[in-house]
């Protein structure tokens, strides 16, 4: 359509809407905002807390508990769950409430030309973004967000800054177009990108779910299963058929050697819940919660989903966007590649045109002249005219008066190349070779002015791009990005940590291999998006483990690059801020956006950095690793625990005329183990367990864990032995609570000395005084030891024990202290919570790995 035919389809007028039509038009299109931007109720999280695959489990325990009237067991469960589910519920919704208090800072307006009524004439007005309307006439000035889908009506000077939608990094010329040709979009600006210089007046042609930028918002895939995830499905299936298989082979032994049938029953489920380590999503979500909440009072990091934080301590690949995220959207000045004499014109030029032209505000590559220069360049000169820069000249001229110049007028000319040597007095060879040095520089990521001058009679009539021709050449003035402040720091402190970094950006490739070195990442092999078509995704990977950047890259290919690294066994991070990388960041395993990304992205994040300190991600990075070794410790401690308890309550459940352990018995035991377990939460891993990525892999536990199980068991049935010596009956009916006692407090005592030795916190040196995890297993420890001494003793069926038995069962917990520490050494490094190495990755980083 023309201009024309598109004001009458839109039933508007280049004056703008009157305030009844947009009141209308409000209440039938709905305001401004995107589809789904109300977030999730706290009792829809509550909810979706206890589709947890484990959670689940344990519901069913509570439910067989219920049935064998094991009330105890099940009101344990029952308050497990709720607690766990509650306490994930609060973390999560607290922090869609901080995302939420984050929109709200930059919750903009627009101006809007509105009528009060037909016949009246237009004033302009700022109204919320969220109330503009098709038909509205939105005027732009520098630095505006464009709130909606606009046609341009009429423009000076008008560039937009689309790396938000597209990822290039350099400004994009538009201009009205009375009737648009081909494919040209050079006439629309899009919801998302910002205006970087000029001005302009459009009109509002699409709102809320029908812009373009809604329609990549709108395009939602299912998000896969993060590693947090898998890691928990895992463990929980493995834990699950345990489980499954355990009660059955109780009832059966019983049945089939002492003759019990359906009396066993409490006893199976007891033993049941004694392999379950019933306490994981409460210290899965105690854990991550404290993470989560120590990062957002301390580095201003919010998670918003608090598997993440455990995601973000599995990471080993980070994806990054360029612009925006490693660089600022602000050229510099590179002084290595700039003549002095054209930065000095230049400034001249950028300072004066601001001045004569009574510009409202510099362009960004104006605003570098000026930082770059200094009033010592500007005031020895006297303003004139000015011709500001349009996208069709593609120059701007200011006409200043020298000291002492009398009758004498000096144009200062900048622009793109082509365009000012082509005003140039100069041969075909010297502006061939000035063409072929300009590409030399860009072809090294810069980006280029030509600069030029003019001296001309003075004259009282304005001046017009006429007078721009036989220039003077004075040189070029070279701009690269401008890298964020802590982004080299924050690279840094990922690689020291194992964290490959590689850079994903629809940018040019020159472009972006310059920004990589600034910030000492090597780029090796760059790629570009045009080269991923022909690969298959096993090519993909192949290349991505030895390729650092790839440009170019549209939204589906970031999307592919992320998915193919995860497919491949990476737990793969992005950190992103346009709608371009909105694809990516659904298909990694966790979102990252600083806080000044576009809102849609905001909102689809699992962490956003409140701050603009890159930094921060290597501290998100450590808090992750932080937890998973923690929830790893609890994992490590209560399986190996479990394990070996239930063969030995096997074993001595087929052995023994009476049952090993009554339920209550069981009960308390757990009770004691769990809660002296809730220490861990703040338990402060070993600095080892913080140097490389933690992911938790159930083959990797259940190799390990095994081990530590059997040593266990064969601790527990030693001490059958030293009970067998101590008690007169040698094992029988008369000794049944002798028996329990005996093993209720040897089991206290080894399951205290398996937190010790089985965590990965720090050991206490240099007289720092004991941590939680020490206290709660002294405290574990000396329970074992007094419960059954004092009156509550009988009221669980235990009794006072010989005082032969104690250095006996001395003997055996030193010897199993031993055994327990070799096995752990042989193991491997104790701080690695997977007890698997991580897979090699290089860094990215300039002379690491």
């Amino acid at each position: 359509m023309t201009a024309l035919l598109m004001l009458r389809a839109l039933d508007t007028s280049p004056r703008g809407l009157t305030e009844v039509e947009a009141e209308n038009r409000l209440a039938g299109f709905g305001p401004n905002t995107l589809p789904a931007a109300h977030g999730v109720s706290w009792p829809a999280r509550f909810w979706h807390s206890l589709r947890d695959p484990f959670t689940a489990v344990l519901f069913c325990l509570g439910i067989v508990s219920v049935l064998v009237a094991a009330w105890g067991t099940a009101c344990v469960i029952t308050a497990l769950v709720m607690v766990s589910c509650a306490l994930r519920a609060q973390g999560e919704y607290r922090a869609e409430r901080a995302g939420a208090g984050l929109r709200d800072l930059v919750a903009g307006t627009a101006s809007v030309q509105r009528r009060a009524a037909a016949g009246a004439g237009s004033q302009v007005r700022e109204i919320p973004v969220d109330d503009l309307v098709p038909g509205d006439v939105v005027r732009l000035a520098a630095g505006d967000f464009v709130p909606a889908d606009l046609r341009l009506l009429r423009a000076r000077g008008l560039t937009l800054q689309q790396a938000a939608l597209t990822g290039e990094s350099a400004p994009v010329a538009k201009q009205p177009v009375d009737v648009p040709t081909g494919g040209a979009i050079a006439h629309l600006c899009f919801q998302g990108s910002t205006v970087a210089s000029g001005s302009g007046v459009g009109v509002v042609v699409a709102t809320g779910a029908d812009t373009r930028f809604a329609a990549v918002h709108g395009a939602r895939r299912e998000r896969t299963a993060s590693a947090f995830d898998r890691s928990v499905q895992g463990i929980s299936w493995m834990l699950i058929r345990f489980m499954l298989i355990t009660p059955p082979l109780v009832l059966m032994g019983n049945a089939a050697l002492r003759g019990r049938g359906l009396e066993t029953l409490p006893f199976a489920v007891a033993v049941a819940v004694g392999l379950t380590p019933e306490m994981l999503p409460v210290i899965v979500t105690a854990c991550l919660a404290r993470g989560a909440s120590v990062l957002a009072r301390t580095h201003g990091v919010i998670v918003r989903r608090l598997p993440a934080l455990h995601d973000l301590g599995a990471v080993d690949v980070l994806c990054v966007d360029k612009t925006g995220t490693l660089t600022r959207d602000e050229p510099v000045v590179d002084p290595d590649r700039t003549d002095p004499d054209a930065l000095h014109w230049a400034g001249v030029c950028a300072w004066w045109t601001l001045q004569t032209a009574d510009l409202a505000d510099p362009d960004p590559m104006d605003e570098a002249l000026l930082d770059a220069t200094g009033p010592e360049d500007w005031e020895a000169y006297d303003g004139v005219d000015a011709l500001p820069f349009d996208p069709v000249r593609r120059l701007a001229t200011a006409v200043v008066r020298g000291p002492g110049a009398l009758g004498t007028h000096t144009l200062a000319v900048k622009g793109a190349v082509p365009e000012v040597l082509e005003c140039c007095s100069i041969s075909e060879e010297e502006r061939a070779g000035l063409l072929r040095r300009a590409a030399d520089l860009a072809a090294d990521g810069v980006r280029l002015l030509a600069v030029a001058t003019a001296q001309r009679q003075a004259k009282t009539r304005g001046y017009t791009p006429a007078d721009e021709r036989g220039l003077t050449f004075c040189g070029f003035v070279a701009f690269h990005d401008a890298l964020a402040d802590t982004a080299q720091d924050a690279i840094r402190d990922l690689g020291e940590r194992g964290v490959g970094v590689k850079v994903l950006t629809g940018d040019h490739p020159a472009t972006a291999v310059r920004a990589c070195r600034d910030l000492g990442i090597d780029p090796c092999d760059v790629t570009t998006g045009e080269a991923l078509a022909a690969l298959t995704d096993g090519e993909l990977a192949e290349l991505a483990t030895r390729t650092t950047v790839f440009a170019r890259c549209a939204p589906a290919d970031k999307a592919r690059i992320v998915t193919v690294l995860r497919t491949h066994g990476h737990t793969v991070g992005f950190l992103g801020d346009g709608v371009n990388d909105l694809p990516a960041l659904r298909a990694a395993d966790v979102a990252v956006c600083p806080r000044d990304g576009v809102d849609v992205i905001r909102r689809s994040a699992d962490v956003v950095l409140a701050k603009k300190d890159l930094t921060a991600i290597g501290h998100a990075v450590v808090a992750g690793r932080h937890s998973s070794a923690n929830i790893a410790s609890y994992l490590r401690i209560t399986l190996s625990s479990n394990l070996g308890n239930v063969i030995a309550m096997l074993a001595a459940g087929l052995l023994l005329p009476f049952l090993p352990m009554l339920p209550a018995q069981v009960l308390v035991q757990n009770l004691c183990f769990d809660a002296a377990q809730l220490a861990l939460v703040y338990d402060r891993p070993d600095r080892a367990a913080l140097r490389r990525p933690t992911a938790m892999r159930p083959r990797a536990f259940l190799r390990s864990l095994t081990g530590f199980g059997i040593l266990g068991a064969l601790a527990d049935l030693a001490t059958f032995g030293v009970l067998a010596v101590c008690l007169p009956g040698s094992l029988g009916p008369e000794d049944q609570a002798d028996f329990h006692a005996g093993w209720f407090t040897e089991n206290l005592l080894t399951q205290a000395l398996v937190m010790l030795l089985l965590r990965t916190g720090r050991h206490a040196v240099g007289g720092r005084p004991p941590g939680p995890v020490r206290w709660a297993a002294t405290g574990l420890a000396v329970i074992g030891i007094a419960l059954p001494l004092t009156p509550l003793g009988p009221l669980l069926g235990l009794r006072p024990l010989p005082a032969l038995y104690y250095p006996l069962l001395a003997s055996v917990l030193t010897l199993y202290a031993a055994a327990l520490f070799a096995l752990r050494r042989r193991e491997g490094k104790p701080a690695s919570p997977s007890g698997e190495p991580p897979k090699s990755f290089g860094t990215g980083l300039t002379g690491s790995s």
